[in-house]
């Protein structure tokens, strides 16, 4: 259908657009906007509905972009000193209603959808950023239950967490009860993205340990909520020998102790022999009674499933492999080494 208003002028608008205008200027004013712009779910509301009576009225007359032009205009000019009515924020409002009009809901339920809480830069981020519905509502459901930042959830999209998320390869399902095992394999990545560390060419493990370390924050951010760190070469006692545990962990939600291993190779069958004998001493001597068992995390350069998958098998402990990736870079030449500052130094004087 031709598009009726790109050769109307203004004066001669329809009467269907003055109707619209009407019943956008009255959705607002009831809203008292001036006191709901500060209330998220309220403005939320009031830009779904905006959003909907432009995208119906423009089906049924086959308007174009134009009447949001217009609109846009004499929003302003009625509530002046009021921000959101530009005309960029009306096509996301309308984007915003055409985004999950269609997500299924229980009847009346539809208010109590996350999009509703979140905030509209986090709307909008999603909306442009991705267009699979599923993976749309997913951001929004862990933004709702993380708390993301918006940075924090541009990171993430960047990062594809979306397709990492719960990928790990584990034996949670035969080794921990029902919630447990479901919310704990949904806590693993695969794989981890550590683009924050810069690696030389064969590097050790315990090269990769210190880069998780000196950057503790972002890598407790690409672990996800919940991990507590609680210390690096974390010595057990076991027959009056002491093994030491890369690292330590105790996760609040999942309510164990994280054993993590790190391999700078690929993964052998023998890791798994070793992190079961390190989750059974920790179980022992570390878990009290309202603690859930330990779980292991063996974090890989390289791995192939179905060699994990019979490591697994039979392993008592609940264990989950996953591969890691980082920067690689060749080593320095021996006149440069000590003369470049380093990665901590450059973000010190970055901060």
């Amino acid at each position: 259908m031709p598009d009726q208003l790109d050769c109307i002028q203004k004066p001669n608008l329809t009467h269907s657009y003055k109707n619209l205008l009407k019943e956008v200027k009255e959705r607002i004013k009831s809203s008292q906007l001036k006191a709901v712009v500060s209330v998220n779910r309220k403005l939320l509301n009031l830009y779904w509905e905006i959003g909907k009576s432009i995208q119906e009225k423009q089906e049924k007359e086959g308007w174009g972009s134009q009447v949001i032009e217009f609109l846009s205009k004499d929003l302003r000019n009625s509530f002046p000193g009021i921000q959101g009515f530009s005309r960029t924020n009306l096509f996301r409002m309308r984007a915003f209603y055409e985004a999950y009009k269609k997500v299924p809901q229980p009847v009346g339920q539809f208010r109590n959808l996350p999009i509703f809480t979140i905030p509209w830069g986090h709307n909008i981020l999603i909306i442009e950023k991705l267009v699979s519905l599923e993976e749309r509502v997913w951001y929004v459901n862990k933004t709702f239950e993380e708390g993301w930042s918006r940075k924090c959830l541009e990171d993430c999209i960047q990062s594809g967490l979306y397709s990492r998320q719960g990928k790990a390869i584990t034996n949670f399902s035969g080794k921990l009860p029902p919630p447990q095992s479901t919310l704990a394999q949904e806590t693993l990545k695969d794989p981890y993205n550590f683009d924050f560390l810069a690696l030389t060419q064969g590097y050790k493990e315990k090269e990769l340990e210190r880069g998780l370390i000196e950057h503790i924050e972002k890598f407790l951010m690409e672990l996800g909520q919940g991990f507590a760190f609680m210390g690096r070469q974390y010595p057990i006692t076991v027959d009056n020998e002491t093994y030491f545990l890369d690292l330590l962990f105790y996760h609040a939600k999942l309510h164990c102790y994280v054993v993590v291993e790190l391999k700078a190779g690929a993964f052998d069958p023998r890791d798994a022999g070793q992190m079961n004998f390190y989750l059974s001493a920790v179980d022992d001597l570390f878990r009290s009674s309202q603690d859930n068992p330990t779980i292991g995390l063996l974090l890989c350069k390289d791995k192939k499933g179905l060699k994990v998958e019979y490591a697994l098998r039979d392993i008592h402990k609940p264990l989950g492999v996953a591969e890691y990736e980082a920067k690689i870079i060749d080593s320095l030449p021996d006149n440069l080494k000590g003369s470049l500052p380093t990665i901590q130094e450059i973000e010190d004087n970055l901060e």
